[in-house]
């Protein structure tokens, strides 16, 4: 049976100095500075969560908005039933960890929920995650629009993210940032529902999942983007100012493709994009980032390129901006997304 535990997680957050360039290259100064200095304080709900070890069924105090699960072993095998619900098989959507399998399922306020796994897996964990209804926490959120070379988009504190999350219990960073040249960007999309009436939430329920249940220790990509096309920071680059980037240029690594992480962007599109298109917003706004990412680092966007993994030095030869299955067995970005990737390329590459 499952072994439950349950905590409730608040920290401060830590806002950075934006310092970005617009398109044509000139400093914009909108954005705050670092401290309290331009930042107005913002209440989020903090996120509840209640882990669980091994199988059976689990419940909880609150009403999950997600479950995550991870196990060793088989890959695939193992599933989850929501109350009042039948079984889903869990696969690994957008994530993946090595030895095993993982999988963030909507969890639809449930209060309770079962897993089962066939044999040759075992070390299940699963953690509930509730992020819109726990107690109230203050954030101090920049005052002003911030924006990456004339991009707008949400820092990581204006999304309500728990800095704590990315330390352990000792105080140390659970994984401390390493950076290398950008050389390729990688579309993926988070696999969670569609029409989604609070993407904000989404994002730190994949925080949670990503941070927490893979024990990444953070958000595994640089940029998740919502079905209204608001851009939000992901992946902590330090308080420096440009997120995803440190003032040398270099991109921090992130946790979104295995094996091909470092000197990878990872930008995921929120929602499933397996059998429905991004909205119009999304794709703006995906294309629009690319297009002055590319241009910041001198990239083209429809080029075919000889990655290196600066780690390991394995070579694949790619795209300048692919899809997460270009890398990895997944249906990532979504099928639909992923056959829309040359149009994107060609519009990221006009002038």
């Amino acid at each position: 049976m499952i072994a439950a535990g349950g905590a409730v997680a608040a920290g401060a957050a830590i806002t950075p100095m934006v310092f970005a360039a617009t398109d044509s290259g000139e400093s914009d100064n909108s954005a705050s500075g670092s401290g309290d200095s331009g930042t107005t304080p913002e209440k989020f709900p903090a996120t509840r969560t209640e882990a669980a070890t091994g199988t059976g069924t689990a419940t909880t105090a609150f009403a999950a908005s997600y479950v995550g699960v991870r196990w060793s072993g088989a890959e695939t095998g193992a599933a989850i039933r929501l109350a009042d619900g039948g079984w889903q098989n869990l696969t690994s959507g957008c994530a993946h960890v090595e030895g095993g399998g993982t999988a963030l399922v909507a969890a639809d306020n449930a209060k309770a929920y079962e897993v089962k796994a066939a044999t040759g897996i075992d070390g299940v964990h699963s953690l509930a995650i509730d992020t819109t209804d726990g107690p109230n926490r203050t954030v101090r959120v920049p005052s002003e629009p911030t924006r990456v070379r004339g991009v707008g988009y949400l820092s990581r504190a204006a999304w309500g993210a728990d800095e704590s999350k990315r330390f352990k219990a000792d105080g140390s960073v659970n994984s401390p940032e390493t950076y290398y040249p950008l050389q390729i960007i990688t579309v993926h999309h988070t696999a969670t529902p569609n029409n989604d009436p609070d993407p904000a939430a989404t994002v730190r329920a994949i925080y949670e999942y990503h941070a927490i249940t893979n024990d990444w220790g953070d958000i595994g990509y640089h940029f998740l983007i919502d079905e209204a096309g608001a851009v939000y920071e992901g992946r902590y680059s330090g308080d420096d100012g440009i997120p995803a980037f440190n003032p040398d240029g270099d991109l921090v690594t992130g946790f979104h493709s295995v094996g091909y992480n470092s000197g990878a962007l990872g930008i995921a599109l929120i929602g499933n994009l397996d059998g429905q298109a991004p909205t119009d917003a999304a794709k703006a706004s995906l294309i629009r980032l690319i297009k002055v990412i590319t241009r910041f680092k001198g990239l083209d966007p429809q080029a075919q390129v000889t990655y290196t993994n600066p780690v390991n030095g394995t070579k694949k030869d790619t795209n300048t901006v692919g899809g997460h299955r270009d890398y990895f067995a997944t249906e990532c970005p979504g099928q639909i997304m992923y056959d829309l990737l040359g149009e994107v390329r060609a519009a990221a590459a006009r002038r």
